[in-house]
């Protein structure tokens, strides 16, 4: 039986686990000697990156790529603080070819001007570590995890005053009205939150650990080593490709609600996923009960070819 354990890299390469976190000089030269980003980097991106100036930038893709990286290695959480790093750290700095410091407004131009360059760049490190992967664990490595999450976003909604003051009010109109006790105030609270931030429609309401939030919306699949193969958001284009995936609220159960919106999204998800990275075949899949349904094993196995599903049975499903 798989254990009920989240796994991740650090599990299976404790190495470099203890190097990161005791020997952070070390850490770097070890990203020196093995980090080639000629390789990594697609040519589309280096050509991009070039074509609006026709000569070299001040700055050059490689140290731009390497600060943002370690930004997310080192969980810097903003530019700003990125910034005091790469100032005050001539060891960073050096890592990552810096000259100077460049300022807040290039990483800002940066990541907003090469959104699309560097999705190619993710996709394309897929590919290029899918057979490191299968070198480590090639079990773990041909498992594919599919959940749904979000990233919360600063609206009025997920303010908890919100939620709440409708709670307020559907409690004073139970108890003006004497209602029964099968009168649910938190259900009803929660049929009458909208389904979208009201400043972003894209913002879409999600009910996560047990509490609801306002989030931009994505399907993640990651392998069975805990590295993460795919982000695939929920945007305008995604789901005008495949409108069957969009699931409004129809009950008063934002669990259930939750379960159909995972469901209708795994399999074009795992669908663009395999017609990106042809090289990567399906082999074990791991989900949560939301996908115990006929029209989902029939899409895994004869469909997208998978040899092995492994989905706790769904206690809220009916038979079909």
């Amino acid at each position: 039986m798989l254990p009920q354990k989240q796994l991740s890299l650090a599990d299976i390469y404790t190495d470099c686990q203890n190097i990161f976190e005791t020997d952070q000089h070390r850490f770097l030269s070890l990203l020196e000697e093995n980090l080639n980003l000629d390789i990594l980097i697609p040519g589309s991106f280096y050509r991009h990156y070039h074509s609006p100036t026709g000569r070299p930038r001040e700055f050059e893709l490689h140290s731009m790529i390497r600060a943002l990286l370690l930004q997310k290695i080192f969980s810097i959480p903003s530019d700003t603080l990125l910034l005091i790093f790469l100032k005050f750290s001539a060891e960073i700095r050096n890592f990552c070819g810096f000259k100077r410091v460049p300022d807040a407004s290039r990483f800002t131009r940066f990541k907003q001007e090469f959104l699309l360059d560097l999705q190619s760049f993710f996709d394309h490190l897929v590919d290029v570590t899918e057979p490191i992967c299968q070198a480590i664990d090639p079990q773990k490595a041909a498992m594919s995890i599919f959940d749904t999450s979000g990233i919360e976003t600063y609206v009025a909604e997920n303010n908890p005053k919100y939620f709440n003051r409708i709670m307020i009010q559907l409690k004073a109109f139970k108890n003006a009205n004497q209602l029964p006790d099968s009168y649910d105030p938190h259900k009803a609270a929660y049929k009458m939150m909208p389904s979208h931030a009201t400043a972003n429609p894209a913002i879409k309401q999600l009910y996560i650990n047990g509490h609801f939030c306002y989030v931009y919306k994505f399907g993640m699949i990651t392998n069975g080593l805990g590295i993460v193969r795919d982000i695939t958001f929920y945007n305008r284009d995604f789901l005008d490709a495949h409108p069957d995936i969009v699931v409004e609220k129809k009950s008063d159960s934002p669990d259930e609600d939750k379960s159909l919106s995972d469901s209708k999204a795994l399999l074009p998800v795992l669908t663009d996923f395999f017609n990106k990275h042809p090289l990567i075949q399906p082999d074990v899949f791991l989900g949560d009960a939301a996908f115990d349904s006929i029209a989902i094993y029939s899409g895994l196995f004869n469909d997208l070819h998978f040899n092995r599903a492994y989905i706790p049975l769904n206690r809220r499903s009916t038979l079909e």
